[in-house]
């Protein structure tokens, strides 16, 4: 079960922009024991939820394709995935 302590900050630079914010996995687990989405936060604002489908992350709002690969392997270096 995933707890709100499993939350984890992530910090990166993309486009010459600094972001820093924070990831919270979903209660929900998939079939692996990982969690099936993750709010992310960046920069003090809500990214959106971000999930892995079809070997590629995606998200729940309109972001730039680059941000959410970037956010991705920010959770996978988490994970060590």
């Amino acid at each position: 079960m995933i707890k709100s302590d499993d939350i984890f900050d992530i910090s990166f630079t993309a486009g010459n922009i600094r972001y820093n914010g924070w990831v919270h996995p979903s209660g929900k687990i998939n079939e692996s024991g990982k969690a099936v989405t993750f709010h992310v936060v960046l920069n003090g604002t809500s990214f959106g939820y971000i999930s892995y489908h079809n070997c590629q992350w995606t998200i729940n709002e309109d972001r730039p394709k680059e941000l959410v690969e970037e956010v991705g392997k920010q959770i996978e270096k988490h994970y060590q995935l």
